[in-house]
């Protein structure tokens, strides 16, 4: 049994550190407009959240309506890279239904977000919880054996899920206030990453 545990281990911890590389590394890709993948990665997030609206045109004001700044996605991806724009496809795609809900709910009149643009925040805290080591005892307790990207999307999921929630029990009097509330959710879930039982994701 020594043995097993161990080779699990070693598993684990070896799996981290390439998890780690594999994330930096998206992270690192620039959004290309003249790249028909990121093109295309980019329209089946739009189609996946708005199935009932066509876009006019690739350049339109009507990204703003899924939260992105402009009328052009390109510049917002540009802390996060490829990254930002693979987690929110991912969490549109896998939780459709729940990542339609969030959006409609983003666009509370006194509440509302920017749907996308803390998406992609999102993806920065998942990242540097991710760099520090703090998803260790999470992903352990996840995987025995090598953790995936898999699984660094589905912590991503949970984030933007959780954020959600939190966003509206805490009612921030305007959305000039996030930043102070982001901390406080970066708080919250360094603490629930602390216990050593810790699973944090959401279920199918």
């Amino acid at each position: 049994r020594f043995k097993t545990n161990l080779h699990i281990s070693l598993l684990q911890i070896s799996g981290y550190k390439k998890l780690y590389l594999n994330v930096e590394s998206l992270r690192k890709v620039p959004y290309d407009s003249d790249n028909e993948e990121h093109e295309e990665q980019l329209i089946e997030l739009w189609n996946l959240l708005m199935p009932h609206e066509n876009l006019k045109a690739r350049i339109t004001k009507q990204w703003c309506d899924i939260g992105f700044q402009g009328d052009d996605p390109k510049t917002d991806f540009r802390g996060m890279g490829l990254l930002g724009l693979v987690n929110l496809v991912y969490f549109s795609k896998h939780y459709t239904n729940e990542a339609r809900q969030i959006l409609s709910r983003s666009n509370h009149p006194k509440l509302g977000y920017s749907y996308a643009i803390v998406g992609i925040n999102l993806t920065e805290m998942a990242y540097s919880l991710l760099k520090n080591g703090a998803l260790k005892s999470h992903l352990y307790n996840m995987v025995s054996g090598s953790p995936q990207m898999e699984h660094f999307h589905q912590f991503y999921c949970y984030l933007v899920y959780e954020f959600d929630k939190f966003w509206f029990e805490e009612e921030p009097e305007s959305i000039m206030h996030f930043n102070q509330y982001r901390e406080k959710f970066h708080e919250k879930i360094k603490r629930l990453l602390l216990h050593c039982d810790v699973i944090l994701t959401l279920q199918n």
